[in-house]
């Protein structure tokens, strides 16, 4: 069986429980708490225990506070993942479909997802996957609307005249 991971002995029990007192964040009370248990003598198991979680658990906060102290001990929250478009590219994006493309430019009467994909893999370098590009459009606030399809040479003159109207009362 291992050994247990030796707690650094630069603070004492009593210090852990004063800057447990101290501190505004809960979760680093509950450790810090745990740790003066250990520095008393409780088993692992036991001192896991008054702070809610397992030994290894316990272990993996002892690791963190060896290395950096009782900082360490706080939630370590991120912003998640950094967009790959940045809100240039994604106001640019949003011009590019709200203008519509262009016939003799891009090939295409209307946009769809994979000529998005591919209009955006050619100006940005960023590939997505067309499933998301229906995503980032929904997040840039377009939806999903499906005009009717119209020939580009149709006479506008010709729909006029074979347009059925009610009549007048």
């Amino acid at each position: 069986m291992p050994s247990a991971v030796p707690l650094r002995t630069d603070f004492s029990a009593r210090e852990l429980r004063r800057l447990a007192k101290q501190s505004r964040d809960n979760n680093q009370s509950r450790r810090l708490l745990s740790l003066a248990a250990v520095l008393d003598g409780m088993s692992r198991d036991d001192a896991a225990r008054i702070g809610g979680m397992d030994r290894q658990t316990l272990r993996d906060w002892v690791h963190r506070f060896n290395m950096d102290g009782p900082d360490a001990l706080l939630d370590a929250w991120t912003n998640g993942p950094t967009p790959r478009l940045s809100v240039e590219q994604k106001s640019e994006l949003a011009a590019l479909v709200e203008a519509g493309p262009d016939r003799q430019a891009d090939g295409v009467v209307r946009w769809r997802r994979i000529d998005l994909k591919l209009v955006i893999k050619k100006r940005f370098g960023v590939d997505f996957h067309e499933r998301y590009v229906g995503t980032l459009l929904k997040k840039l606030g377009f939806s999903h609307l499906s005009a009717r399809p119209r020939h580009p040479g149709q006479d506008v003159e010709t729909i006029a005249a074979f347009k059925k109207t009610s009549r007048k009362r």
